[in-house]
């Protein structure tokens, strides 16, 4: 049986320790042969800290943290050489990750389906996803309300074939040999639908010329 005795959370709840053992459980055999339990384990509470200070839901902290830490674990396996399935990996960054990296990330995963893979992240994460750019995303059949912001990691960019930053300036991370592209997009936060369909659209545009860059056919 799996030792997951490792980390020791005092500061947290009996409820929040049990979901994060339960986490680690699912996410040990997900990636066993691959990274051992205390890797695992490290990542997920790290991924646990990222959010604790500035979430206003507490309770789905583990859950988020389980996310987190599978995104991490999986780029990791990247960088390292341990996970090669051929796929383009495109990550998308701006200062909050809750607008205009969320609804490229939106397009992308919508648009290539499994024949690419995309991650999105931010400077400053916010506490949640735009709810304008969240409205202007359904209008268009995509949901990403179940998305959450999030920041970027260093095996995160490592792990990226292409970085797309938009407006996140000297706080965008750089790493040598990685491609970057810079997106100039009016960032939508505050505004209401209305303002934020045309950033929408346009993000849409550049998406599906990225996807062609990058020889992937897009979907409808």
């Amino acid at each position: 049986m799996t030792d997951l005795t490792t980390h020791r959370r005092p500061d947290i709840s009996i409820d929040q320790q049990l979901a994060l053992r339960t986490a680690a459980v699912r996410l040990a055999d997900e990636f066993a042969g691959v990274y051992g339990i205390e890797t695992v384990e490290r990542f997920l509470h790290t991924s646990y800290d990222q959010f604790a200070l500035a979430s206003t839901v507490p309770h789905f902290l583990p859950l988020l943290a389980e996310r987190f830490a599978r995104q991490r674990l999986h780029a990791l396996a990247r960088v390292e050489g341990l996970h090669q399935d051929g796929r383009p990996v495109v990550l998308f960054l701006c200062v909050h990750n809750a607008g205009r990296s969320q609804m490229a990330l939106g397009f992308f995963q919508h648009l290539a389906g499994d024949r690419a893979v995309a991650w999105s992240g931010g400077s400053e994460p916010g506490t949640e996803v735009n709810p304008a750019a969240v409205a202007a995303m359904a209008e268009r059949g995509i949901d990403i309300s179940t998305e959450y912001p999030k920041p970027w990691t260093a095996e995160v960019v490592r792990a990226a074939d292409v970085v797309v930053t938009m407006g996140c300036g000297d706080a965008c991370p750089i790493f040598p040999g990685t491609r970057y592209e810079n997106w100039d997009l009016d960032d939508p936060a505050g505004g209401t639908t209305e303002r934020v369909r045309p950033v929408r659209d346009e993000i849409e545009r550049r998406v599906r010329h990225l996807l062609d860059q990058l020889g992937v056919p897009a979907g409808h």
